[in-house]
């Protein structure tokens, strides 16, 4: 198999001139926008958007949350050599490529292990990632031999508007129930 190169230069942008694409289909929740805004105050930026151009300047395939909350600073960008049809294909695949890698629960937990963030926001999403690894912290583990249960109970509701979601999300997060928004845009 022939791999093509597609990256035809790696750029330094105002985030703020980077065009959103309007066919991005994927939503934002506040507590992934508080979780990027403690790595980037923590460690920065790094990693770079793509992007492609066009006629009106460079349009975002893949960082636009990135680019949103960087606003005036500059940030690289991956400026692709693709066409429009290649970049939904990209905007389509990229993320969920990578949400198909599998966790090695070991692996994960060295590294969560070693991590010391000062940011609520980060300590949130590593702990639901440790959780959803089923990891438990040794402060949490008892001293029986029994494994912790595997099975998970979720409900999957739909809702006409953001508000009726965001309002039961509120209720059940302040019920103790461990929540996550997802949105999603069409279907049934």
């Amino acid at each position: 198999m022939q791999i093509r190169d597609r990256i035809k230069e790696l750029r330094r942008v105002k985030a703020s001139e980077l065009i959103p694409n309007p066919r991005n289909w994927r939503t934002h929740p506040q507590a992934q926008r508080d979780a990027l805004r403690g790595v980037l105050a923590e460690v920065g930026i790094a990693g770079a958007v793509l992007a492609r151009e066009t006629d009106l300047g460079l349009v975002l395939i893949d960082g636009h949350l990135r680019a949103e909350t960087t606003g005036d600073a500059e940030i690289p960008v991956l400026v692709l050599d693709v066409n429009e049809a290649e970049a939904d294909l990209i905007l389509a695949t990229h993320d969920p490529l990578g949400a198909m890698a599998e966790v090695d629960s070991d692996k994960l937990e060295s590294v969560l292990s070693e991590l010391n963030t000062a940011n609520d926001a980060l300590r949130d999403m590593l702990s639901q990632l440790a959780e959803d690894a089923g990891i438990v912290p040794e402060d949490d583990a008892d001293d029986s031999e029994q494994p912790p249960p595997k099975t998970k109970f979720e409900l999957v509701v739909t809702f006409a508007n953001e508000q009726s979601q965001q309002e039961l999300f509120d209720r059940l997060n302040t019920e103790g129930f461990k929540v996550r928004s997802v949105s999603t845009k069409g279907g049934k």
